[in-house]
């Protein structure tokens, strides 16, 4: 284990990837917070959002910042909007999708961490998280899909 130590992050700083159709910029990680939590900023374009799927090695916590959402967890479908925080456990079910034509964002928290490192195998690097993000090639598809087991992520559509 590392000695916590104090971070901090200004508006747009953080290591940032575009991952098919979102732009993930990393504000916390396993080496900052003794792999408790890794902390990310997500952009997500409009009418993108990932398919229904589960993380099997951490939780996840969202507070909806800017734009509108609908989430879809376990049997509940809510419209998120700024100032909404959601939670979804190791091993539920859960997706959402930017259903506006603005960008949204959030804040995401997964815990524990570690789930940097999939997003560091699977995106492509930017250097400003405003800049758009890229489109959703096949292969960037194939790329999550392939990459997902190693990560506890099972995709169910």
């Amino acid at each position: 284990m590392t000695t916590p130590h104090e971070l901090l992050m200004k508006p747009s700083q953080g290591t940032s990837f575009s991952i098919v159709g979102d732009i993930v910029t990393l504000k916390a990680v396993s080496e900052d917070t003794n792999g408790q939590y890794t902390l990310f900023e997500l952009r997500v374009d409009p009418e993108i959002g990932p398919p229904p799927h589960i993380h099997h090695r951490e939780g996840e916590a969202f507070y909806i910042q800017e734009g509108e959402l609908e989430f879809h967890l376990g049997n509940q479908t809510v419209i998120a909007t700024p100032g909404t925080f959601f939670y979804s456990p190791k091993g539920h079910l859960h997706t959402f999708k930017n259903i506006t034509n603005q960008r949204a964002k959030m804040l995401v928290w997964c815990m524990p961490a570690g789930i940097e490192e999939f997003f560091a195998e699977v995106g492509v690097p930017v250097d400003d998280p405003d800049e758009p993000s890229r489109p959703a090639t096949p292969e960037a598809i194939e790329r999550v899909l392939a990459a997902a087991p190693k990560y506890g992520i099972e995709f169910l559509a």
